[in-house]
């Protein structure tokens, strides 16, 4: 691995697009050594045919302008091997002790060469590398163990580099205890306890059962990313594979060789144009159990007698708790049921509560439900259509890999056209399945965005919704309309009207999103009266109401609290 300095120059900021690129599993093998990394700004989407000569330059191309390197298990050896080759070579000093000096500046090359030259001494002493052993061994036939106290011949005695003697049983009883503790190992010291000496790998390949070094070994790896601050692994599920990342780069989506998209910063799911902070509130928010309490004030009411929250769906004003408790009291007043009758108002009124009413007696607990349900219907507003968009895309990847692996050889053969042609197909859908990623993570974005600024909101939501809209009709097209094509019986000269169609389609959308994301990372900043007032023009000339309800995605709608001031548009295509 390169210093930090050196990986920087050498790295070039990734373009300003939009894409967070989570689909590399469509176009790079995993197992192919010339594919270790991928471009989240593949223009072209990585479909290259790896034996053109022309396209081989375009792959060199594309991975001089990576913002980020995923990583196999090979490269990571390859690059830790290089680090500790450096430090080894640089400094004079043992591979052994390159690999604890690294391992100590979390395996950072050009910090080791920082501190060592500034102050070996010191360095040394920090880190328990000694110069000389503190203790002389005897060279007498037969030595103390420092634990055990036996005697043994000398044959049977170690020591670290400090020279401490202790035989070979206390030293692999020890070597197997910290081990087996985990990735403390890799910090081991001599069991001297006034001893700072470190113990390297040369005395667990020396000493260590091979199950043993095989652990060693692999927590030595994971140090190697999990120690640095420019690698990570991927978060998915059983994925090995780590991704290094140029620090500066701006955009933090990165895309591992599994499919799986995530956020480099915070380590959830891609969610740009959002940022790391909303995201966290917005996850936490969504697994807390502040809604179900929310939902509990604004739709029920406790027993007076037991406390129990009770729900009332139906029927009249008169009230029976559960067993045991079996308590009966008026819905409205939460008075006993027995002094109400015909005088109070019968079965669907309460006199006793109009009269308290009036009074302002139930003005505080009336205004705490109003809050509660007015709170939650605005989240559920938003969350139904963040969740609905999530289902939307996983549907559209499904969609996609059925179009790559199926339908695109059987519209080759029907409209006569090589496959390489109707690259347009796949990028529509790749287009598809990333706005719908977009569009789900900009209901969390206006979940949090302040009632107040009327004129952010106006501009937010006439952004969403053109992109939106533009979403709607390219998915559309994709989905019905490429269908009559892929059930024909043969060639259609409407084809190359609908490739047209389609492609200026997938441009107009990404605009549309490429706006939208640029906007709302901006912070909708060069949103004023003006620009608020002209969108407000636009939109009464124009209905851009959002209507993807039809594929689980759900329209966008603005939304006010305050009880009957919801306006949803949520039409169906």
């Amino acid at each position: 691995m390169e210093s930090e300095d050196e990986m920087i120059d050498d790295s070039i900021s990734m373009e300003g697009d939009f894409y967070s690129g989570d689909f590399s599993d469509y176009y790079d093998d995993p197992n192919d050594n010339d594919n270790d990394c991928y471009s989240e700004d593949d223009d072209d989407y990585g479909l290259l045919e790896d034996d053109n000569d022309d396209d081989q330059d375009a792959v060199g191309s594309r991975r001089r302008q990576l913002g980020y390197t995923v990583l196999k298990e090979a490269d990571i050896k390859q690059r830790q091997e290089d680090d500790i080759s450096k430090v080894s070579t640089v400094l004079s000093i043992s591979r052994v002790d390159a690999t604890i000096l690294l391992r100590h500046y979390s395996w950072s090359v050009s910090k080791v060469h920082d501190e060592w030259f500034a102050d070996e001494e010191g360095v040394r002493q920090s880190v328990g590398l000694l110069e000389r052993p503190v203790v002389r061994v005897s060279n007498a036939r037969e030595l103390t163990c420092g634990i055990c106290l036996e005697s043994l011949p000398h044959n049977n005695i170690t020591s670290a580099a400090c020279g401490h003697p202790f035989c070979r049983a206390c030293w692999q009883g020890y070597i197997c205890t910290t081990i087996n503790d985990g990735p403390g190992c890799l910090s081991l010291r001599c069991p001297d306890p006034s001893c700072n000496a470190a113990v390297g790998q040369d005395m667990i390949d020396k000493l260590a059962t091979c199950e043993e070094k095989e652990k060693y070994s692999r927590y030595l790896l994971r140090s190697y990313i999990e120690d640095n601050r420019k690698t990570k692994w991927c978060p998915a599920p059983g994925c090995e594979y780590a991704v290094d990342f140029a620090i500066g780069s701006g955009n933090f989506d990165v895309s591992c060789f599994c499919s799986h998209s995530f956020c480099w910063n915070c380590a959830e799911e891609a969610h740009r144009p959002v940022d790391c902070n909303t995201v966290a509130k917005w996850i936490l928010k969504n697994n807390a159990e502040s809604e179900n309490m929310n939902w509990i004030l604004a739709n029920s009411k406790p027993c007076p007698k037991c406390k129990r929250p009770i729900e009332k769906n139906q029927g009249c004003m008169h009230m029976t708790c559960t067993p045991p408790c079996k308590f009966e009291f008026c819905w409205l007043c939460l008075g006993v049921w027995g002094e109400h009758g015909e005088v109070t108002g019968g079965f669907y009124a309460c006199n006793h509560y109009e009269a308290a009413k009036q009074e302002g007696v139930y003005d505080e607990a009336e205004r705490r439900r109003e809050m509660a349900k007015n709170s939650l219907e605005k989240y559920t507003h938003y969350y139904e259509r963040w969740a609905s968009n999530q289902l939307s895309r996983q549907k559209a990847l499904s969609d996609l890999n059925q179009m790559q692996t199926v339908h695109l050889e059987k519209l080759s053969n029907l409209q006569c056209t090589p496959e390489s042609q109707l690259k347009f197909i796949t990028e529509a859908w790749l287009q598809i399945v990333e706005c719908r990623r977009v569009l789900k993570w900009t209901y969390a974005y206006g979940y949090y965005l302040p009632e107040n600024e009327h004129a952010k909101r106006q501009f937010f939501e006439y952004l969403q919704g053109e992109a939106e809209s533009g979403l709607e009709r390219l998915h559309q097209c994709a989905e019905k309309e490429l269908n009559k094509f892929v059930a024909g019986d043969g060639p259609s000269k409407e084809f190359d009207d609908f490739r047209s169609k389609l492609a200026g389609l997938t441009s107009v959308t990404k605009n549309y999103f490429e706006n939208l994301v640029r906007a709302l990372e901006n912070g909708l900043a060069d949103v004023d009266s003006q620009a608020a007032a002209a969108c407000s023009k636009t939109r009464s000339s124009k209905n851009i109401g959002g209507t993807s309800k039809g594929r689980g995605g759900r329209g966008k709608g603005s939304y006010k609290t305050g009880g009957s001031s919801k306006n949803v548009d949520d039409t169906s295509n």
